[in-house]
């Protein structure tokens, strides 16, 4: 729909056609008159909060649409766009959506400093006990983001807070990994797979096959993939569908975390791992 304005110039009188939005996009705001809200928007964020009010089990479209009081056709493609950009996926066996990989990543990047609040009393000891590194990572755009760290007095370590470390080069991008569905896991791959190091898997099948030895395990072992002297083991702090919503890890130089250290610290990483998981979700 059209207004009609007049405008003036020279004393000769005009009228122009300026556009109103229509309601099928947007709500108009009862006093100013101008649109205030869009209800696509509106009814993606919907959909979103009844989807993560499923989880761990997730709903289909029929059901979301219905909760959500819209159409399933319109239900159907607002999922099709959350999918995309990985806000929300579908189970191809079910048709079930869920919370998506995307959307764990922005509750992680606001949450950061209360993550690492809630659990740094958790790093602090398992550095103390085993006196190496502890860290805290969450997944990021191309791999996994270290968060929170505490190295052993003694030790003079590199900082790795806030470095974003390749996803099949390390313990915590492996760990991260093993508990994603295969296909999952294989996308979110930068392919061809680089090799920093002798040690580094950078054939896919090879990988894909270490991964399911790593879920089998309950841990990530990591001799030197990233940088030679740097060894290390990681667990997954899994949500209540056994999602990854970080990495717990422990790592140090070869001289100090041989691979001979790596079941002992595998294990405490798993505690560890968990004892954080209590902390966040309760």
């Amino acid at each position: 729909m059209n207004t009609h304005r007049p405008v003036s110039t020279d004393g000769v009188t005009r009228v122009t056609m300026t556009p109103v939005p229509t309601d099928a996009d947007t709500e108009v705001g009862q006093d100013s008159g101008f649109p205030t809200r869009v209800q696509s928007v509106d009814r993606a964020l919907r959909l979103l909060e009844v989807v993560a009010a499923t989880a761990p089990r997730g709903e289909t479209v029929t059901t979301l649409a219905a909760r959500c009081d819209i159409n399933r056709a319109t239900a159907w493609r607002l999922l099709g766009t959350l999918e995309a950009h990985s806000l929300v996926e579908r189970d191809p066996t079910t048709n079930r959506y869920r919370i998506g990989l995307a959307m764990i990543r922005m509750s992680a990047a606001a949450g950061y400093d209360g993550l690492v609040r809630r659990t740094r009393h958790v790093l602090e000891r398992v550095s103390e006990e085993t006196g190496e590194t502890a860290a805290l990572a969450v997944a990021s755009r191309h791999g996994v983001t270290y968060v929170g760290e505490v190295a052993p007095r003694s030790v003079m370590a590199i900082n790795w807070v806030d470095r974003e470390v390749p996803l099949h080069a390390t313990s915590t991008g492996k760990a991260f990994l093993a508990w994603l569905s295969p296909e999952e896991a294989r996308s979110l791959l930068d392919l061809p797979l680089t090799g920093f190091t002798d040690t580094t898997i950078t054939d896919v099948d090879l990988l894909m096959k270490e991964l399911t030895g790593i879920r089998e395990r309950g841990y990530a072992e990591c001799p030197g993939e990233l940088e030679p002297p740097l060894y290390g083991v990681s667990a997954p702090i899994l949500n209540v569908d056994t999602r990854p919503l970080g990495v717990f890890s422990i790592w140090g130089t070869v001289s100090r975390v041989p691979a001979s250290r790596f079941a002992e610290l595998g294990a405490l990483a798993v505690e560890a791992a968990a004892e954080v998981r209590a902390a966040l979700l309760g």
